[in-house]
């Protein structure tokens, strides 16, 4: 039975998987993104949540207690200065796992693992996500008939100021 074994191992020992956390949690810390596969991505998550929450408080102990896990000092700098501004008032939740499919080599499930507050492309996808599925299909048409539309405007613009008026006097 597993009780109370939480921490995935990944096939390593203690200090490969020390390491390799530390590595992937600065390299998150700099690129805001990085892609891995899942397990990893998921270990990622439990080993850097606590590290964003312990840099909201930026004192010389939380500091001390950042860089003894990352052991990057451009790292920590950037996640106290930066990271910790952005979040401060999101009460955690600070990463976002994506699984993006399997590797075609050895078949691993491959994930990114983003800081949330960063990514403004999902932001605006999570918009275009909430349409019903019937305005999905009538957007192509619609914005397949902006473009004729607003291509004649452009290059016409006295034409179709007439063309309303005409349509006014035919009524």
């Amino acid at each position: 039975m597993r009780h109370n074994r939480k921490l995935n191992h990944l096939s390593r020992t203690a200090s490969h998987r020390e390491a390799m956390m530390a590595n992937m949690a600065c390299s998150l810390i700099k690129h805001k993104r990085i892609t891995t596969t899942l397990p990893k991505a998921k270990a990622l998550k439990k080993y850097v949540e606590p590290l964003i929450t312990k840099a909201k408080n930026d004192t010389t102990n939380s500091r001390r207690v950042v860089f003894r896990y990352l052991k990057d000092k451009h790292a920590v700098t950037e996640l106290f200065k930066e990271i910790s501004v952005k979040v401060g008032d999101r009460p955690g939740g600070y990463t976002r796992i994506i699984k993006l499919g399997t590797r075609k080599d050895d078949a691993a499930p491959i994930a990114f693992i983003e800081l949330v507050d960063y990514d403004e492309n999902m932001a605006k996808t999570a918009k275009k996500a909430t349409r019903t599925r019937r305005s999905k299909k009538s957007a192509p048409k619609a914005a397949e008939a902006a473009p004729a539309a607003e291509a004649p405007v452009a290059a016409e613009p006295v034409a179709e100021e007439t063309a309303p008026a005409e349509e006014a006097k035919a009524e």
